[in-house]
């Protein structure tokens, strides 16, 4: 197992980088050049103090200056990209890439990069590991009843429920819950994380935080109850017919040991996918919720900075979402072997 997960290791860091090649040479082409809108904001300042020429030739040396500094002096892309790495020298023979820890500059927020991700990426979490946990809790014990309770109108019932949430978009739900939560009975407010104004420490910051996340956590958590209670229902459906089912029932075990023990370990492996996956979404965020309820999350900011033109977070957010989805697939494949050593990989 050890072999097999160090060359699995090799293969995500191959893929990785022949992904971020093609996502760096894919943004070259957008008509965005760092180097001149600098040098551009710096001559304005200037603009009082020269001459129409001096602009002009001030606005050429800090034009070459930031492409110096920015590694872009050169039409070469594969030096720009090895420079943007970090593994390619810079004009003077420094480096000053991913590597070095330059992961760019939000000129929306006006900061570098990695002080603009924390808090978005902060609150994703905080709200994608409560709705995972309520989704979890829930849709896995319902689609073990409803499939040991096959065709029983409890049964029916969750899947007319189930299908209603699998099938209206998720924006639609949001709507709904707000006209019903928020505009009839005004239990919780429509939008943002905190009470404005608020400078609230301790318990009562987080009381504050959850009352305001409420919602979004009840539109996340109805939204997941149709896909996933239909695949666990699915998935033991199945594993309940097995002969080896039926053997252990023969012997006289308990029905509670022949479900959870026995049917619920054969009803894991394609719900492992699933699981880890969603799990995995924690940090991704989701756009739809986020711009729904105002939040401050990693799906709106993906959306604010495709819309603004802020290229430098949109490519550090996307190789983090490429090494997510890499140690996702690492994960699965470790989490099976665990679950049913039939899987186990030896080599």
């Amino acid at each position: 197992m050890g072999k097999y997960i160090v060359k699995r290791i090799g293969y995500m860091a191959a893929v990785f980088v022949i992904l971020s090649v093609l996502m760096f040479l894919i943004y070259q082409l957008v008509p965005a050049n760092r180097a001149y809108t600098d040098a551009r904001t710096e001559v304005q300042g200037l603009k009082n103090s020269l001459s129409a020429e001096e602009l002009e030739t001030k606005f050429d040396e800090l034009y070459l200056k930031y492409q110096r500094r920015y590694g872009t002096d050169t039409d070469n892309k594969m030096v720009r990209y090895l420079r943007w790495v970090g593994v390619y020298p810079l004009y003077d023979g420094s480096y000053n890439g991913l590597l070095q820890g330059n992961f760019g500059y939000s000129y929306e927020a006006r900061k570098e990069v990695v002080e603009v991700i924390p808090a978005p990426l902060t609150n994703t979490i905080k709200i994608n590991i409560w709705a995972t946990i309520l989704a979890l809790g829930i849709t896995i014990p319902l689609g073990i009843i409803c499939a040991v309770k096959k065709g029983s109108k409890m049964d029916q019932g969750v899947q007319i429920v189930t299908i209603l949430g699998y099938s209206l978009p998720t924006f639609l739900i949001a709507i709904v819950f707000i006209w019903v939560f928020c505009s009839l009975l005004g239990i919780f407010p429509p939008s943002g994380m905190k009470t404005p104004g608020s400078n609230y420490v301790g318990w009562q910051k987080f009381w504050d935080e959850l009352y305001y996340l409420a919602l979004p956590l009840i539109v996340m958590t109805f939204c997941s109850l149709g896909g996933m209670t239909r695949y666990v229902r699915a998935s033991m459906i199945e594993a309940l017919s097995l002969d080896c089912i039926k053997t252990a029932r023969a012997k006289g075990l308990r029905e509670k040991v022949v479900i959870y023990s026995h049917a619920w370990r054969n009803a894991l492996i394609p719900i492992v996918t699933l699981v880890v996956g969603w799990f995995l979404g924690i940090f991704s965020g989701s756009l739809v919720i986020e711009q729904m309820f105002a939040l401050n999350g990693m799906g709106n900011l993906m959306i604010t900075s495709l819309m603004t033109s802020d290229f430098d977070v949109v490519m550090l957010l996307q190789l983090f979402y490429v090494a997510l989805s890499l140690l996702g697939n690492l994960i699965i494949d470790i989490v099976y072997g665990l679950v049913d050593p039939r899987v186990r990989v030896n080599k």
